[in-house]
């Protein structure tokens, strides 16, 4: 639902244009051959001093220095130029050759499209373990294949993982396998943003991927609501690694340090690898996990809020409504808000399907109108476990989710209670994470002055 709703808006994709360059479409015969010669020699003298290079269609963008490996500015996309194609060459024997699996393909039937046997198929299968993994290829796959000249399979290679490659030798019909391991190298990257429409334009206009701008919402997730809080002028910077292997882009890597302006109120985020793996967190060292969701779920928008005073639509009497309804389509998941233990996971004509959690703090949440539960009385849940599913059962009209915060007994409005915050790391931790932090920090805030002088000019 959330990328769903960060796709919103309609503004159009940068638009390049070319400028041509108009030569003349022959010149006058002469009589003479020399003439000729002198003609054509001045002409191309003319040319070589006249001719510019075309315009630079680049915009431009100037890069700070810091002490970060690789740091490059992504380029704008541009038109490439027109290249006069090589003729392509027949397949010969002794060629590489690549097969892309197609829906419907087993390896016999890739063997067979070059000529190979049954037999080649059942050598290969049964050389080792490794080997055995080709019987379950799947569409979009390539396998490589050089031919010898009798036509016998030379070499094949087929890439298992991101980093391991399955390489098979023949030699006079005798063949070998074994493993090669390629190193992905990762080079520093960043880009920066002002929404205008959505996230997911600006995004995608600063030249980010899906999967890094749905990252850099969860890392934030925990302070900003991305479906109800987000405002034209809100800016982020990001820098990110892109992994290479063999020479050649295979995708994005992880996000190394990111800042999102929301309302004019600056967030950031520092990855650091603790002895519990890597984790995110603000630049006074607390995680940017906190102990609760903000939302428990991802929701198409907000049906009724927190009122004390609300006039109930069914009973028809003034009704407290002491939580908010997150409405969203019945099946959507439902997640803890924080860690706890189920203290009541039942269904009444009330609540309809309901699941309440006791949390630490005198905190309990409660969970009401779910199509069907997924937690037992007693259970303990993690932050961020599926405890049920949106649904319209009980004292409902639509399918949606009413949820509830209550502190020390007392009902809370969950959109602006102050959540409890995370721990610090340790005092022995942060000189460790204070020499990561400082250099990506620094950075990002170059990033964000250098985008207030571009807006300026």
């Amino acid at each position: 639902m959330l990328a769903s709703w960060l796709r919103q808006g309609t503004k159009g994709l940068i638009r390049g244009s070319r400028k041509g360059l108009g030569l003349p479409a022959g010149v006058r015969r002469l009589g003479a051959v020399a003439a000729a010669v002198g003609v054509l020699a001045l002409l191309l003298n003319g040319l070589a001093g006249a001719i510019a290079p075309p315009p630079e269609t680049l915009q431009q963008r100037q890069v700070a220095a810091l002490d970060l490996p690789e740091l490059i500015v992504p380029a704008t996309p541009e038109t490439p130029e027109r290249t006069e194609e090589p003729a392509e060459e027949p397949a010969t024997a002794d060629r590489w050759q690549t097969e892309t699996v197609g829906k419907g393909d087993t390896l016999a039937a890739v063997f067979n499209r070059l000529d190979l046997t049954a037999r080649d198929v059942h050598q290969v299968v049964h050389l080792s373990e490794d080997t055995r993994k080709l019987t379950r290829i799947y569409p979009g796959d390539e396998i490589h294949f050089r031919l010898d000249e009798q036509g016998r399979l030379a070499e094949l290679e087929y890439q298992l993982d991101e980093t391991t490659r399955l390489r098979v030798s023949g030699q006079e019909g005798e063949l070998s396998a074994r493993l090669e391991t390629d190193e992905l190298v990762p080079k520093v990257r960043h880009a920066s943003g002002v929404i205008q429409d959505s996230l997911f334009l600006a995004g995608r206009d600063a030249g980010l991927t899906d999967r890094l701008i749905m990252e850099m919402a969860g890392l934030f997730g925990w302070d900003i609501d991305f479906v109800l809080d987000i405002r034209d002028g809100d800016e982020f910077h990001l820098i990110y690694e892109e992994l290479f292997r063999n020479g050649e882009y295979l995708r994005t890597g992880e996000i190394l340090g990111a800042t999102f302006v929301n309302q004019g109120k600056k967030f950031q985020a520092i990855r650091f690898e603790t002895e519990n793996g890597v984790e995110y967190f603000s630049p006074d060292a607390r995680n940017m996990k906190k102990a609760f969701l903000r939302a428990p779920l991802d929701f198409a928008y907000i049906s009724s809020s927190f009122n004390p005073k609300r006039f109930h639509p069914i009973l028809q009497r003034v009704k407290a409504h002491n939580g908010v309804d997150y409405r969203a389509p019945t099946g959507t998941p439902v997640y803890a808000a924080g860690n706890g233990k189920v203290i009541a996971s039942a269904r009444n004509k009330y609540n309809g399907n309901y699941v309440f959690i006791q949390h630490g703090n005198n905190i309990v949440t409660k969970y009401l109108h779910f199509s069907r539960r997924a937690v037992k009385k007693g259970q303990r849940v993690k932050q961020g476990q599926v405890i049920g599913y949106v649904g319209n059962t009980g004292m409902s009209q639509a399918p949606h989710l009413h949820y509830e915060f209550l502190v020390n007994g007392v009902h809370r409005n969950p959109r602006t209670v102050k959540l409890p915050k995370a721990e610090p790391l340790p005092d022995s931790m942060l000189p460790d994470f204070h020499r990561t932090a400082n250099p990506l920090l620094a950075r990002l805030d170059q990033m964000a002055s250098t985008m207030l002088l571009a807006a300026a000019d």
